[in-house]
């Protein structure tokens, strides 16, 4: 080792000390940047622990609403704004039960913080159609029995509402790879495929 070099520099003339700092740094300043760009410290916006008042936007209106910032969107749903379409089951985003349509893609809600949904178009069971008015595919769960207890009905009504926009011709294997994430505990599954493959037939999702 040359005389009077200390161990850690090396022959750039940066030693790992100032190394370290300097990434230290840039990942601080990586972890600020938000979606409309750099973010000084000063200029982030922190949440809670208090209440926020948010604005949702669920099929169609505007809902106001004050929760705490770790709220999800279903809780957010079913106790505040008494849409109990999407059923709170696993509450760990495996079953589907709480799939709802945000920004016209499917999501389990218990998944995603109602803070994130702000300004978001949310879409429910409640949002596809009514007893009076139904939904093409809501029509065809029942024609067709698709549903037992109940519990998943309403999320995989949304799933399959958004596959047939996706896949208005399906197979039958199509269906059971894209509805994967949406499980049934009373295996009403032979009913489901059908519903979905009736609806295809008919004309899809907008007959």
């Amino acid at each position: 080792m040359p005389e009077g070099k200390r161990p850690e520099e090396n022959g750039s003339g940066i030693s790992r000390r100032d190394f370290f700092k300097t990434s230290t740094a840039g990942a601080v300043s990586t972890a600020l940047i938000s979606k409309q760009g750099m973010a000084a410290p000063g200029e982030v916006t922190k949440f809670g622990p208090d209440p926020v008042k948010i604005k949702l936007i669920v099929n169609g209106k505007g809902r106001g609403l004050k929760v705490e910032p770790r709220v999800t969107l279903l809780d957010a749903l079913r106790n505040e704004l008494d849409v109990t379409g999407p059923k709170k089951v696993c509450d760990r985003a495996t079953c589907g039960a709480c799939t709802v349509l945000m920004d016209g893609k499917p999501v389990y809600a218990c998944s995603i913080l109602a803070i994130e949904a702000e300004g978001k178009q949310i879409v429910t069971a409640e949002g596809l159609g009514s007893p009076d008015k139904m939904h093409p595919i809501q029509k065809a769960f029942v024609e067709n029995d698709a549903q037992q207890c109940g519990f998943c009905t309403p999320g995989f009504v949304v799933a399959c509402q958004s596959f047939l926009e996706e896949n208005p011709n399906p197979s039958v294997k199509d269906i059971e790879e894209g509805l994967g994430g949406n499980l049934c505990r009373c295996g009403t599954y032979k009913g489901i495929r059908e519903a979905v493959l009736e609806t295809a037939a008919k004309g899809g999702i907008d007959a």
